[in-house]
C-alpha cells in the first residue's frame, strides 16, 4: 500500500489577486491609449479668420478656463448661445463662424471647451456655461457634429436647441423644445441622409434648413476635414446664414 503526500493547490487568493492585476493594467493601458488618441490630431483653428474676430471692435472675447466668451463689445446682451466643438476641434476654430451672430445679432456665444476635446466624456451640466454670462436670459444649446449630439442631451434645460451640421441620439419628439437644425448639401459626414434618418427624434413642428454649398468643415474654420464633402460656398456666407438663422431662432421665443 503506497500513501501520498498532500495535494497542492494554489492559493485562490494568488489567483484572483493575479487577475485583478490583470484587469488593472488592461484598464490602466486603456485609459492610457484612449488620452493619447484624445490628443492626437486636433483639428487646430486657422489663423487668419481667428485673428480677424480677434480684431473685430464690435466683439469682446474673454478665455474663462472652461469655455471661450465672445459678447457684444457695448454689452447689454440678454440672448446667449452655449455652443459645444465637434470631436477633436480646437474650439477657437469656431468664433469666426459664430462672430456674425455677436457682431450683428447681439448674441453672446459661449463656445465650450471639452474634456479631452470630445463631447461625449463632458458631463458638465448646462449651467456650468450659462454662469459665464449672468446677464443672459434666454439660452440656447447647440453644437457642431458631435457637439450637437451632447447639446441634445443637455437641450432640456435650455430654452432651444440648434443643431449644425448634427443630430439627436436621444428622442426630443415630445419635449416641446424650439429645435433647428442647420446642415450642408456637401455634407461627407452628417450627411443629408443621416440627418433625415434622425429627424423623428425632433419634435414636429422643428426647423430644418439645408445651406447649399456647405460641407461639414464649413461651420468651422479647422480646414479640410477627412471624408467630408467639397464645399462651394464662401465662408462669409456660411457666417451670414448662420447669423440670420440663429436670430431668427431667438424670435420665435419672444
Amino acid at each position: 500500500m503506497t500513501t501520498t503526500g498532500p495535494v497542492r493547490r494554489r492559493p485562490r487568493r494568488r489567483v484572483v489577486s493575479r487577475v485583478l492585476g490583470s484587469l488593472g493594467a488592461l484598464l490602466v493601458a486603456t485609459i492610457a491609449g484612449v488620452l493619447i488618441w484624445s490628443q492626437v490630431g486636433v483639428m487646430s483653428a486657422e489663423p487668419g479668420p481667428l485673428a480677424a474676430v480677434r480684431a473685430d471692435a464690435g466683439i469682446r472675447i474673454s478665455d474663462e478656463g472652461s469655455a471661450i466668451v465672445l459678447e457684444p463689445a457695448d454689452g447689454g446682451s440678454t440672448t446667449g448661445l452655449v455652443y459645444i466643438p465637434g470631436a477633436k476641434v480646437d474650439p477657437w476654430a469656431y468664433a469666426a463662424k459664430l462672430s456674425g451672430m455677436v457682431a450683428d445679432g447681439g448674441v453672446t456665444v459661449v463656445i465650450t471647451k471639452p474634456w479631452l476635446n470630445l463631447a461625449f466624456f463632458d458631463l458638465r451640466p448646462l449651467d456650468t456655461f450659462t454662469s459665464l454670462a449672468p446677464g443672459v436670459t434666454t439660452w440656447i444649446v447647440g453644437g457642431h457634429s458631435l457637439g450637437g449630439v451632447r447639446a441634445c442631451q443637455l437641450a432640456t434645460d435650455a430654452d432651444a436647441l440648434a443643431l449644425f451640421a448634427s443630430y439627436c441620439a436621444n428622442d426630443l419628439a415630445d419635449s416641446g423644445l424650439a429645435v433647428l437644425s442647420v446642415s450642408g448639401s456637401e455634407d461627407g459626414l452628417s450627411t443629408p441622409t443621416k440627418i433625415a434618418d434622425a429627424r423623428p427624434l425632433l419634435p414636429v413642428d422643428a426647423t430644418l434648413v439645408e445651406i447649399p454649398g456647405a460641407s461639414h468643415a464649413s461651420f468651422g474654420d479647422y480646414g479640410p476635414q477627412a471624408g467630408d464633402g467639397t464645399p462651394t460656398i464662401s465662408d462669409a456666407e456660411v457666417t451670414r446664414r448662420l447669423a440670420e438663422l440663429v436670430g431668427e431662432l431667438f424670435d420665435s421665443l419672444r
